[in-house]
């Protein structure tokens, strides 16, 4: 539907805003009301963006909120600056300039530890707003006498005042805020900010900056949060010093949470439902400073409840009607899991590597020397020397524990080499990282199964086939994805190479187990590139899986150099031309498949000391 209206939910959303004035004060709401629930809800839509979309949990939202809402109030209240506009986008920036600063340091941990920062930074801006800054904030006392927005265009003269009067200018901000934002999540950025949200590390994987992106989502929600901590000091003619408090991060994340996160307008409706109910409770039912108490019970049980939020839950109803059911889908998956899609061998032809600039290099593709790597006293390799030419295609096998995994991960760059060197294609590549190693070519698919499960599988391509056309980091944020040139060809290439052409729209979690592992092999195979690593590509099969993969594997490795580790050892021995073998993290032996086969050493280390 998107795709064939792109400018539906805009206009529904202007709509929307239009008739809120002429219905809302039926169902109970006043004017300041709906007027802090559009400051909520603008505040919630880069929290939305940073969180929903990105998954990182911030709990100083209210640093970034305070920042922009005291640098626009000063400058309109003690600087006496004229522009009300201007005034909340210096604000704005502000607060994204401090967002960046903070980022840098934040986004240096993951997960539980970037939340606790952020909780740290919230409480030390909070602190200086009260005490080195109190002359600039006014303390406790806050910036009083914000001016409301006048506009003068000569012919007409604009002068919002207060409440319904107000609400016009507001609800104009929220609408040109969620267009940008629509905009964001539509286009190749925030398509990346899904995959980071789904898998980090696949999305790093295949070439993507994550740092990058995840600096940027930050800096995004920073500059929302700046615009709307100047528009709560608009509205309220002062500018409060509690927006610094860390309650006011709290109350965004809970807001998001009733609401639904990953949709933008969860934001809004969670406002709308925190904010009314906060009235409701203390003016009708009187409960003074109980409301808090009532409302927090209501929060426990719409979360539990309504895992997905008040949107979620409208999704799940609208399922529900339609017949598209959780338990429906949990039974197609069954059903799928049971009798796998009989797998063809591919009928596209071979796609072929990305020319790359090698400025005269004509020497081996890989060149590994003295690879080691000790984990303290543990060596898990110890002086791997490897050469792979171009066009090869090479088995790597091995007993459990051989360090065959551990290879492949400083081969990716996914870990460094304690000592040792690694040429690609002339680059020497061996403190790089695995970004690095991907954007010139050099690639892998998992053993166990990395992708973006709640994403579909054409999204899943297309994640992999952007890291190549536009690089590891670019700030197309307002771009249409159906304008990159190449990219719609790319990804339907790719689908019809692992022969997930008839399966474009479905969501990973829904594929059968193979299906999956042609996906884990269409996402490396998906960024071209020029040496193809295979960690396990034929675990979990059927034989006749199998036999066709290995097919598929023979079909894409023409004009591309391949490197497969794997235990079914017929398989691995039709498809590769060289062997090596390894055995206690070093290098038994070498050769053809024929000379492997009949190696007495490999014989007693691999197959049990069956030889003659």
């Amino acid at each position: 539907m998107l795709k064939q209206r792109p400018l539906l939910i805009e206009t529904l959303t202007a709509v929307g805003l239009i008739l809120a004035p002429f219905i809302l004060p039926h169902l109970g709401f006043a004017p300041n009301t709906v007027n802090r629930i559009l400051v909520w809800g603008l505040f919630g839509v880069g929290f939305d963006i940073l969180f929903g979309f990105t998954g990182l949990l911030s709990f100083g939202q209210s640093a970034f909120y305070g920042t922009g809402g005291f640098v626009a109030a000063y400058l309109l209240t003690r600087a006496g600056f004229p522009h009300v506009v201007t005034a909340l986008l210096i604000g704005m920036v502000a607060a994204a300039v401090v967002g960046y600063l903070v980022g840098l340091i934040a986004l240096r941990r993951t997960g539980i530890y970037f939340a606790m920062i952020t909780v740290a930074i919230a409480e030390v801006f909070f602190f200086v707003e009260f005490n080195p800054l109190a002359d600039w904030t006014g303390g406790e006392n806050g910036l009083p006498g914000v001016p409301t927005p006048h506009f003068d265009f000569g012919f007409i003269n604009i002068h919002f005042t207060t409440g319904w009067s107000l609400y016009w200018f507001l609800a104009f901000c929220y609408f040109v805020g969620i267009v940008i934002a629509l905009r964001i999540v539509r286009s190749p950025v925030g398509t990346i900010f899904r995959a980071i949200r789904e898998n980090p590390l696949r999305a790093q994987a295949v070439g993507h900056n994550i740092h990058g992106y995840k600096l940027t989502a930050f800096v995004i929600a920073a500059a929302y949060a700046g615009f709307a901590g100047g528009l709560l000091g608009v509205m309220q003619a002062f500018m409060p010093p509690d927006a610094f408090m860390f309650e006011t991060s709290g109350q965004l994340i809970m807001q998001t949470a009733i609401g639904g996160a990953g949709t933008l307008f969860g934001p809004l409706l969670g406002a709308a439902v925190w904010l009314f109910l906060q009235d409701f409770l203390q003016a009708a039912l009187g409960l003074g400073a109980a409301w808090k108490l009532v409302l927090g019970i209501v929060f426990v049980l719409l979360v539990c409840f309504l895992r997905h939020g008040l949107i979620g839950a409208i999704k799940d109803a609208y399922g529900f009607l339609s017949g598209d059911t959780e338990r429906a889908k949990a039974d197609k998956v069954a059903a799928s899991n049971v009798a796998t899609p009989a797998f063809t061998a591919p009928k596209a032809a071979p796609m072929p590597p990305r020319q790359r600039a090698l400025d005269g290099y004509s020497g081996p593709i890989l060149h590994a020397t003295g690879l080691t790597k000790r984990y303290g006293g543990l060596v898990a390799n110890s002086d791997i020397d490897l050469i792979v030419n171009h066009g090869e295609l090479r088995g790597i096998i091995g007993p459990n524990g051989a360090g065959k995994s551990t290879f492949f991960k400083m081969l990716t760059c996914e870990v460094a080499p304690t000592s040792g060197k690694i040429i690609f294609e002339g680059h020497d590549i061996t403190h790089k990282d695995v970004t690095d190693a991907c954007q010139l070519g050099l690639t892998k698919s998992y053993q166990v199964n990395q992708l973006f499960n709640r994403l579909t599988v054409r999204e899943n391509i297309t994640i992999s086939v952007l890291a190549e056309l536009r690089g590891k980091f670019k700030l197309d944020l307002f771009s249409n994805m159906s304008k990159i040139p190449g990219l719609d060809a790319q990804v339907q290439h790719t689908l019809e190479l692992v022969n997930l052409a008839g399966r474009p729209d479905t969501p990973v979690s829904e594929l059968a187990y193979g299906e999956k592992r042609r996906l884990e092999i269409g996402l490396a195979l998906a960024s071209s590139p020029s040496l193809l690593l295979l960690d396990e590509p034929l675990a979990g099969m059927s034989p006749q899986e199998r036999v066709e993969t290995v097919k598929l594997l023979k079909s894409i490795s023409q004009g591309r150099t391949m490197i497969i580790i794997d235990h079914d050892m017929d398989s691995l021995f039709e498809l590769v031309e060289r062997v090596t073998v390894l055995q206690e993290g070093r290098v038994l032996v070498e050769g053809t498949p024929d000379e492997i086969k009949g190696n007495a050493k490999v014989q007693e280390a691999y197959l049990g000391g069956v030889h003659e």
